[in-house]
């Protein structure tokens, strides 16, 4: 029975790891279609966000089939309340990879009159922590899940840098207040993918942290 169990559990690893690449993807090419204007993108990250919900669906799946077999003990029940708490997370990553590329659609043929230097490496910076949050999750790498949170501080620093840029364009052009509205949307969503990042973080300091627990 337990070889079957920690075979499961393997398999669980591997779901998370497949679910954060779809989503690693999914924030690579949302913001690079909203940056490049690529409408035809943007229609295909909403659309194959629906495979993001499914690989959630499947990792619960699997969470509650660990649970109904048998009595986990506290390592392996934190393991996967911990995966369960993060699936969540991680799908809201996708649905803010969905929301820009929403915006992208509704701004088509928008002149874009900021540079996208600083949302570019907010993107980069909120993809390095996601895929060090799901790796420090299936290698159970504490050291690793703390330098996630910590790692926030730059996508926050950049978040500030964004908006500063932006004020500074509506003070300059108050026509385009509309486009910078918008742009501003695009780098909140990346701010909160940061914050979910977080969270996935945590939740892994959660499953690992076995103080007080006779195992």
């Amino acid at each position: 029975m337990r070889i079957r169990f920690d075979a499961q559990l393997k398999q669980l690893g591997e779901e998370m790891t497949h679910m954060g690449s779809m989503i690693e993807s999914a924030i690579q090419d949302a913001t690079q279609a909203f940056l490049n204007q690529d409408v035809d993108t943007a229609k295909r990250i909403m659309a194959e966000d629906a495979y993001i919900d499914q690989a959630q669906k499947k990792i619960e799946n699997i969470c509650f089939q660990l649970l109904i077999q048998q009595q986990p003990v506290a390592r392996d029940l934190r393991t996967i309340t911990a995966a369960m708490k993060m699936v969540t997370d991680m799908e809201r990553i996708g649905d803010h990879a969905a929301d820009i590329s929403e915006l992208t659609v509704a701004m088509a043929g928008t002149p874009y009159r900021l540079r996208g230097d600083n949302i570019k490496r907010m993107a980069a910076e909120t993809i390095v922590m996601l895929v060090d949050a799901v790796d420090s999750y299936v290698t159970k790498d504490m050291a690793k899940a703390r330098a996630v949170i910590d790692h926030d501080d730059v996508v926050d620093d950049l978040f500030l840098k964004v908006k500063a840029d932006l004020i500074q364009v509506i003070r300059e052009n108050p026509e385009y207040g509309e486009f910078a509205a918008d742009l501003l949307m695009v780098n909140k969503y990346l701010e909160r993918i940061g914050d979910h990042a977080t969270n996935l973080a945590e939740w892994v300091i959660f499953a690992l942290d076995n103080k007080g627990e006779g195992e």
